[in-house]
């Protein structure tokens, strides 16, 4: 069969490479149909695929479709259309060799010079919530194909992936074709986008198995991108950065609106303290300082403002402690929760969005970083932790949304039944207590933190923490421990300030001794059978 005619002349030994044939199929149709009229006027054979093709030829210009050449129909709704020897010969021929050329005439395969491809939008709909089979629908086959082909190709192929460099496209048209290190640095971008591309499918599929009640996975790949280099990490000799895993959806993809460069240590506290206010269901701030609060509260009840209350109650628990903290808040933040904060010296509040005129009264603050948590934010399903040589991998330890209904799955192991707005008060010292360094010891009134005794080698330290930090307002509070009591000297300690109620996980050898300390003294005491270590 004769074959379409090459001249050797324009390849061998040749920088620049001349544009003649184009192939164009684009999930992202930005900018692309300039660059397509470019290259049409060029004299450029634009050969392309389903709505990249429908989108050329409604602005009038000449285009052929895929199947034209691989004389096989798009099928199976597109999952097959460019899987093709006439369209991979195409690309992957080297035409610095002269059996390459022999061949592509034999065949009868005309060559691409350019490849326009950038691949179906993955990420974009797993960020929309998407799941199953809606997510799989948008895991490209043919494109990486296409891609990794022209990439490896690059002595004779452009391959480009992103409209950032369609003007550089139409500068090489202008300037006889592309040069050598131009599509060198092209094939780099490609390979790093169908890597990042690889990378996020293997995360949402390692995500999806997560969640599933079965072994967690063999193999395990983390993969980030670096956002930031910062000033330094935890302290001033030491080297850090912030890293962006792909797909995902935290602190690390907060959009900062004003104030000072975030630090190694203010990233750490604002996740701490998402964590913390997060965990509430009703409107609640969460006030943190060195990764361990110093505050929790939800708003008070029929409160006019509720963050704002919230907040209030939450700075009251240890006003000192406050001074240089890092806030974060489950709700939108109000003008009078600012307000409230205009003499409260802060390094970083971080919430779902921020009233206009909240952000005004920030922008007095000018020092003040304010983060804006991404819309699709959530918390994560599992928890990782470097040690040296490796990693540990475990279930986020979370809450179901109502916890409140497990109050009354506890076990009442001595004392009265509380009322509901007793309930709500235990729940919430409970929830507040998983974000307390262990070992832990929370005092609640009214939802709100009124003591916080945390990160001490025993729990009677802790104890005795929280209760100095309490002060009058132990008395009548009460008390979360996320672990149980090994002796019954910390409940005693406890119980002496004036505590009427104490929830535990329950589980020590001294589990009775604990229990009659508590009924001696008249004090309620639940157990959880569950603990909430945080270390």
């Amino acid at each position: 069969m004769a074959g379409p005619s090459i001249d050797p002349a324009l390849y061998r030994d040749r920088d620049v490479v001349p544009i003649r044939r184009a192939l164009v199929s684009v999930s992202d149709k930005t900018d692309l149909l300039p660059l397509a009229q470019a290259l049409a006027a060029a004299g450029v054979e634009i050969v392309s695929t389903g709505g990249s093709a429908a989108l050329l030829r409604d602005a009038g210009l000449t285009v052929k479709d895929v199947a034209e050449i691989t004389g096989f129909p798009e099928s199976l709704g597109g999952r097959v259309k460019t899987l093709h020897p006439n369209v991979h010969a195409g690309l992957l021929a080297d035409l610095r060799l002269e059996d390459h050329e022999s061949q592509l005439a034999e065949l009868g395969i005309l060559p691409f010079e350019l490849v326009i491809v950038n691949l179906y939008p993955f990420v974009e709909t797993v960020a929309s919530g998407a799941t199953g089979d809606a997510v799989v629908e948008q895991i490209d086959i043919g494109g990486p194909a296409m891609v990794r082909a022209s990439a490896k190709n690059f002595a004779n192929v452009a391959i480009v992936v992103s409209p950032e460099s369609y003007p550089a496209v139409t500068a090489a048209l202008a300037a006889g074709g592309t040069t050598l290190g131009q599509r060198r640095e092209l094939a780099a971008r490609a390979f790093a986008h169908t890597a990042a591309y690889d990378r996020a499918v293997a995360t949402w599929f390692s995500e999806e198995s997560l969640q599933d009640e079965g072994d967690l996975p063999q193999h395990l790949t983390i993969k980030a991108e670096r956002l930031e280099t910062l000033r330094y990490g935890e302290n001033s000799h030491q080297r850090a950065a912030l890293y962006e895993r792909v797909g995902g959806h935290g602190i690390a993809q907060a959009t900062q609106l004003q104030g000072k460069e975030m630090s190694y240590n203010n990233y750490v506290d604002a996740d701490a303290a998402l964590r913390a206010a997060f965990d509430m269901v009703k409107p609640a701030v969460a006030i943190i300082k060195h990764a361990n609060p110093c505050g929790i509260a939800i708003s008070a009840p029929n409160a006019l403002d509720p963050i704002a209350s919230a907040h209030l109650r939450a700075h009251e628990c240890d006003p000192v402690s406050a001074f240089g903290g890092v806030i974060a808040a489950n709700r939108t933040v109000t003008l009078k929760m600012a307000e409230n904060l205009r003499d409260i010296f802060t390094e970083v509040i971080v919430a779902p969005d921020f009233e206009p005129e909240a952000l005004e009264v920030f922008k007095l603050k000018k020092n003040l970083r304010v983060l804006r948590l991404p819309a699709d934010w959530r918390q994560e399903l599992m928890d990782v932790r470097l040690v040296s040589g490796g990693l540990l991998l475990q279930d986020a330890d979370r809450f179901p949304a109502q916890v409140e209904s497990l109050v009354d799955t506890w076990e009442l192991v001595t004392g009265e039944m509380p009322d509901e707005s007793e309930k709500s008060n235990l729940a919430f010292a409970w929830k507040a207590c998983r974000a307390v360094k262990s070992n832990a010891i929370v005092l609640a009134q009214g939802s709100a933190t009124v003591g916080i005794g945390m990160g001490q080698v025993n729990r009677v330290d802790s104890c005795r923490l929280a209760v100095e930090r309490a002060g009058d307002r132990a008395a009548g509070s009460v008390a979360a421990s996320d672990a149980f009591f090994p002796f019954a000297d910390g409940p005693q300690v406890l119980i002496d300030a004036g505590i009427r109620t104490i929830v535990q996980p329950g589980g020590s050898v001294r589990d009775q001794e604990v229990i009659d300390a508590a009924r001696a003294a008249g004090v309620t005491m639940f157990f959880t059978r569950e603990r909430h270590f945080f270390h």
